[in-house]
């Protein structure tokens, strides 16, 4: 915000959530989004593809503490509209960033770039590395519960669960729950006559 505001001729608009950031892009179709999607309520990258089609001339930055290479990949290939800056990233970087999106130019900074030229290597299941918590939210996930219901469960806001949810996701390389469940049932996280009941 700080950036954005030091920059001549731009006005900078706050969206607490996705109905606020959709009223803002029918005003603004034009805009320069920058979102921390793990920490917004946009649920998958389908959901975040169909946002950059209803608006196609808005550039998207995801500035992320954070992302698969796997996402990376795919939105990147979805639209030149979509810049990817993790938080690590130098102050001149984040300038940078803004910049090349208010030029209509993609961004991809220096280490997420060297993150999908790396060589890739398979991980075993037992390689994921999931936190109890997410364990738990996972087996919830497998047995049919939606975001609310585990919410509710844990006691929790449901900004905390998407989070988790959306973290288990990103370490499984899963995009849906039907996924996220098929790789429960193979990890022995759920017994199959539990889930079919």
């Amino acid at each position: 915000m700080y950036i954005c505001q030091m920059m001549q001729n731009t006005e900078v608009k706050r969206a607490e959530d996705k109905n606020e950031l959709i009223e803002h892009l029918r005003n603004s179709a034009d805009a320069v989004v920058v979102l921390d999607y793990t920490l917004f309520d946009i649920n998958d990258v389908e959901e975040l593809v169909i946002l950059q089609q209803r608006f196609r001339v808005a550039r998207w930055l995801l500035f992320c503490e954070e992302l698969s290479t796997d996402f990376v990949r795919r939105l990147i290939a979805e639209s030149p509209n979509f810049s990817i800056l993790l938080k690590e990233s130098s102050l001149q970087e984040i300038r940078e960033a803004i910049e090349y999106a208010i030029r209509g130019k993609r961004f991809i900074c220096q280490r997420m770039t060297e993150m999908l030229l790396a060589p890739t290597t398979a991980l075993a299941e037992d390689d994921v590395l999931l936190t109890p918590t997410e364990t738990e939210i996972l087996k919830d996930i497998a047995l049919g519960m939606t975001t609310k219901e585990i919410a509710e469960k844990r006691i929790s806001s449901f900004h905390t669960v998407n989070t988790h949810r959306k973290n288990i996701f990103r370490k499984l390389k899963v995009n849906n729950a039907h996924e996220a469940t098929k790789y429960a049932l193979r990890a022995g996280l759920i017994d199959s006559a539990e889930y079919y009941i």
